[in-house]
């Protein structure tokens, strides 16, 4: 399935390194004011009582313009007094609005809907995708649990219609990883994933971001490595960059620190990769 627009493009260090906080890497402070923000669910917990369409729409209105805000709220206006095809119409509109400014939380809920009218597979993974943009990347955190619960839901109702996608299953362990109390279940799911596709992108992603997480640098080297073989990108040289500094492999790590900044062409991550390089050189 092919990313639509509405995805964030990670090329600046500010992401990267939230992420890498977040796995809380050898050598990384992280900052006080992120410590303790990471919230995480439990398998089989109620994500209504933790997070409703409502508060992540009135949250994610602050960073948009007040018109757009304006247009969606006439569209959720309307659904109250619509249902079946028509109501799906005007969430497929609140979708691609939300979509258009990179939101994916509030976007996620629309597709939900369309979802459990329309219950296809492709319905409910990109739900799920939409869901797994927002429990990464949505800034009130204290709705990341809620996010979360809702897009292995949404993977578990894809998969319920076509149990052998890759997709689905990919998307399901890296949360069941992420935000449960059964992480070695996602392990399971992506090493699955991988067993069938062994250049699975994504799947090998996020296998590299975990065994970072677990100490184990000379496996997520070979695991970014697979992604930079398929599709390069700035976070896999980053990340791949950043397990060579753990093994000690100075020359490496700056090699993939160089084609990081190469490919992000971002002033931040420019700045932060020659800071790096001087320090790897001493």
């Amino acid at each position: 399935m092919l990313k639509s627009k509405q995805y964030i493009l990670i090329g600046s260090v500010g992401l990267l390194m939230v992420v890498l906080y977040s796995l809380d890497i050898k050598g990384l402070v992280k900052p006080k004011e992120n410590r303790g923000m990471q919230t995480t669910a439990t398998a089989g917990e109620q994500p209504a009582a933790l997070v409703s369409e409502t508060s992540v729409s009135t949250f994610a209105k602050q960073s948009i313009n007040a018109s757009l805000a304006a247009d969606i709220e006439k569209l959720e206006a309307q659904l109250k007094n619509t249902s079946g095809s028509d109501a799906v119409k005007i969430q497929e509109e609140i979708a691609k609005k939300w979509d258009d400014v990179n939101q994916p939380a509030p976007a996620a809920f629309a597709y939900e809907a369309i979802a459990e009218v329309q219950p296809t597979y492709e319905n409910w993974l990109i739900a799920g995708d939409r869901f797994t943009d927002g429990y990464q990347n949505f800034r009130d955190t204290t709705a990341t649990a809620g996010l979360l619960n809702k897009a292995i839901n949404a993977y578990n109702k894809a998969l319920e219609i076509n149990p052998k996608s890759l997709d689905a299953k990919t998307g399901l362990g890296t949360a069941y990883v992420k935000g449960t109390q059964n992480p070695m279940q996602g392990i399971q799911l992506l090493l699955g994933v991988v067993k069938e596709d062994p250049k699975n992108v994504r799947a090998n992603m996020n296998l590299g971001l975990f065994s970072m997480k677990s100490g184990q640098f000379q496996k997520a080297v070979d695991r970014f490595k697979t992604v930079n073989e398929v599709k390069p990108s700035p976070e896999a040289w980053f990340y791949l960059a950043t397990s060579y500094e753990n093994l000690g492999q100075k020359p490496e790590a700056i090699l993939a620190y160089q084609k990081a900044k190469e490919l992000a062409a971002d002033p931040s991550l420019t700045q932060f990769v020659d800071n790096k390089i001087k320090e790897l050189n001493k």
